[in-house]
C-alpha cells in the first residue's frame, strides 16, 4: 500500500523540495527517482538514513571547499553503465574506453577528496579503489583526461607504428625530390601538398602542364584543373607496404581493445557498485545542502503515533516571503491520535499550517531533515491531504462533488496510524448541511486511531469530548488603531499585505466551548465593506 498519492506529495510541498535538490549526476537522479518512504517498523533504517545525512550535513558545514570540489567532480560525470555492461561480450571503442578512463579518474578524485576531508563517513559513500584498472587504461600514469591506444600497450604495435612512420618519411623525401626537379626544370611552384592548380581560362598553360610526365590530373571543376604528383614505382611500393602495416596496426589495436574490454568487465561489478555509491553520495549531499540552506533539523523518531512541531516553517511559503523580504511567522503544534480542529478566519494561515504538518511528516518518512527548530514524529501508514482540487472541477465535478469523491478515497484507504489533513470540508455546499456533514465526519474520525487535522469555520464542530481545538491568533492582539491608519491611504494590494503584516499565524490551544474569533468581519470592514453590512452581520451573529 502506498504512503500517499501524487496530489498529497504536491500539496504538502514534498515535490517542491525534491525539484529544488541540486542533484548533479545521472546516478544521483536515478537514486532520487527510486526513492521510497520509510514506513512504521522501519525506524531503525530511517535513523540510519538520518545518520548518513548528518555526516554530509556536518561535512557541508565544516568543509565547504571540499563539498564544492565534489560538486564540480559530479558535474562532468556521465552514466556509462551500459558501456560497462557491454564490455562483457564486446570490444569497446576508443571513445568508450576514454569514457571508462574518465569515470575512473573522477572516482579517484572523489576518493581523494573524502580522504582529505578527514570525516568519518558511512560505508555507502566509500568508493572501492579502482586504481588497478586505471593503471591498465593509463599505462603512462599521466592521469590526463584523454585516451589513445598507446604504444605502451604492445611492443608489436609500437614496432608497426615506428616502421610506418619511417615509410611515410621515405615517401615524403621521394616526393620532395620530384617536386624540386619539376620546379627547377619547368619553372613552376607546387604547393606543400605537391599539387598545382591552373585556371581553365589559361588553356595554353593547362596543355603545357598536362605534358609534364611527373604530374597527373588530380581534380577538376568548372573553373580550374588541379594536377598532382604521379607516384613512382618506388613510392607505390612504399605506399603498398604502408597499407599492409595499417591493416596490421588496426588488427593489433582491435586486439588491445578486446583485452582492455575484458579488463573493464573484470572490474564491472566494482564499477557499477561505485556508480551506485556515487548516486547515494550525490543525492544525500544534495539533501544535506538543502537542509543547511533552509535551516532544517533532524526529526526525532518516536514509536507512538504523534507529530510535534516546534516553530515549523512551510518551505514553499517561506521562499515566497523571502523573495519579498518579508518575515515568516513559525507555527508550533502537537498532534496525537484523535481529531484536532484549527479554527480562525480566512487569511489566518490555517491551510498553510495544515500543509506544514503534512510536509514535516512526508519529509521525515522520505529521509529528509525538516524545517523546524525541533520535531518529533511517529511514522504513519497513510498520509492524505484533502484540499481544493481544480483538476476534479475541470473533469466536470462541482467543488463539493470532487471533495466527496476524494473523501471516499481517504475513508477507503485509511488504516491504523493514518495522518489525515482536511481543509474546510463541505465548504462548497449550504452551511446547514456542511456543518452537519463536518460534525459527523469528526465523530467518525474521533473513534479511529488516526491523527486527523481539520480546518473549519464552523464554531460548534469543536464542541464535544475528544476534540482538540487549535485557534489561529489572527488579529486578536493587533493594534487596530495603528492598523487602520496604515490602511487609510493604501491601495487594494497594499491593504491585503498590511493586514497580513499584522496577522499572527501562531496557534494556541483553546477550550472547546470558546467562541471562534470573528476576524472575518474585522477584515471585511478594514477592506472597505460598508458599515451597514458589517453592523447587520453582527446582529445576525447575536
Amino acid at each position: 500500500m502506498r504512503l500517499s498519492n501524487g496530489k498529497t506529495r504536491r500539496e504538502t510541498g514534498l515535490d517542491h523540495v525534491m525539484q529544488n535538490l541540486n542533484v548533479m549526476t545521472t546516478f544521483g537522479k536515478k537514486r532520487m527517482k527510486d526513492i521510497v518512504p520509510f514506513m512504521p517498523g522501519d525506524e531503525e533504517l530511517l535513523n540510519g538514513e538520518f545518520q548518513k545525512l548528518s555526516e554530509l550535513f556536518d561535512l557541508a558545514a565544516e568543509k565547504p571547499e571540499t563539498v564544492e570540489l565534489l560538486i564540480e567532480t559530479f558535474m562532468d560525470m556521465k552514466d556509462i553503465s551500459f558501456t560497462i555492461e557491454r564490455s562483457r561480450n564486446n570490444a569497446l571503442s576508443v571513445v568508450e574506453l576514454f569514457e571508462i578512463k574518465s569515470l575512473l579518474l573522477k572516482m579517484k578524485r572523489v576518493i581523494e577528496l573524502l580522504e582529505t576531508a578527514g570525516h568519518q563517513l558511512s560505508e555507502e559513500f566509500i568508493l572501492v579503489d579502482t586504481v588497478e584498472l586505471l593503471d591498465i587504461l593509463d599505462p603512462r600514469k599521466d592521469r590526463m583526461n584523454t585516451f589513445y591506444i598507446y604504444d605502451d600497450f604492445s611492443e608489436k604495435l609500437a614496432g608497426f607504428r615506428k616502421r610506418k612512420r619511417e615509410l611515410e618519411l621515405s615517401v615524403r623525401r621521394e616526393q620532395k625530390a620530384i617536386k624540386q626537379q619539376i620546379e627547377t626544370r619547368y619553372g613552376i611552384a607546387l604547393t606543400p601538398k605537391f599539387d598545382y592548380c591552373v585556371s581553365k581560362s589559361n588553356k595554353e598553360l593547362v596543355r603545357i602542364i598536362k605534358e609534364i610526365p611527373e604530374l597527373t590530373l588530380g581534380d577538376e571543376d568548372y573553373l580550374s584543373v588541379t594536377f598532382v604528383l604521379k607516384n613512382t614505382e618506388e613510392v607505390d611500393e612504399l605506399i603498398r607496404e604502408m597499407d599492409r602495416l595499417s591493416e596490421s596496426i588496426e588488427e593489433e589495436e582491435l586486439r588491445i581493445q578486446e583485452e582492455l574490454s575484458k579488463e573493464v568487465y573484470r572490474f564491472s561489478e566494482i564499477l557499477l557498485k561505485n556508480c551506485d555509491k556515487i548516486g547515494e553520495l550525490d543525492f544525500t549531499l544534495s539533501k544535506a545542502i538543502y537542509a543547511k540552506r533552509h535551516n532544517c533539523v533532524k526529526p526525532q523518531l518516536l514509536k507512538e503515533h504523534v507529530i510535534e512541531i516546534e516553530e515549523g516553517r512551510h518551505l514553499v511559503v517561506e521562499e515566497i516571503l523571502n523573495q519579498k523580504s518579508k518575515p515568516y511567522c513559525p507555527v508550533s503544534i502537537m498532534l496525537r491520535d484523535g481529531v484536532t480542529c484549527i479554527t480562525g478566519a480566512n487569511m489566518g494561515g490555517k491551510t498553510v499550517s495544515l500543509k506544514l504538518v503534512g510536509l514535516v511528516a512526508m519529509l521525515t518518512q522520505y529521509g529528509f531533515f525538516v524545517p523546524c527548530t525541533a520535531a518529533k514524529v511517529g511514522l504513519s501508514n497513510y498520509i492524505h491531504i484533502l484540499i481544493g482540487d481544480s483538476q476534479s472541477v475541470q473533469r466536470g465535478l462541482s467543488s463539493f462533488g470532487s471533495e466527496m469523491e476524494e473523501l471516499k478515497e481517504i475513508l477507503d484507504q485509511s488504516k491504523d496510524r493514518s495522518l489525515l489533513l482536511i481543509d474546510e470540508i463541505a465548504s462548497g455546499t449550504n452551511p446547514v448541511e456542511g456543518l452537519a456533514l463536518t460534525k459527523s465526519l469528526v465523530a467518525y474520525l474521533k473513534a479511529r486511531s488516526y491523527i486527523s487535522l481539520i480546518t473549519t469555520h464552523f464554531d460548534s464542530v469543536t464542541v464535544g469530548e475528544g476534540i482538540k481545538n487549535m485557534q489561529v491568533r489572527g488579529l486578536a492582539d493587533a493594534d487596530f488603531g495603528k492598523l487602520e491608519k496604515e490602511l487609510r491611504y493604501a491601495n487594494r494590494r497594499e491593504r491585503i499585505e498590511i493586514i497580513q503584516k499584522y496577522m499572527d499565524y501562531r496557534l494556541y490551544h483553546a477550550e472547546n466551548d470558546e467562541e471562534i474569533p470573528k476576524d472575518a468581519l474585522n477584515i471585511a470592514k478594514m477592506l472597505g465593506i460598508y458599515d451597514e453590512i458589517i453592523e447587520n452581520a453582527k446582529q445576525y451573529l447575536k
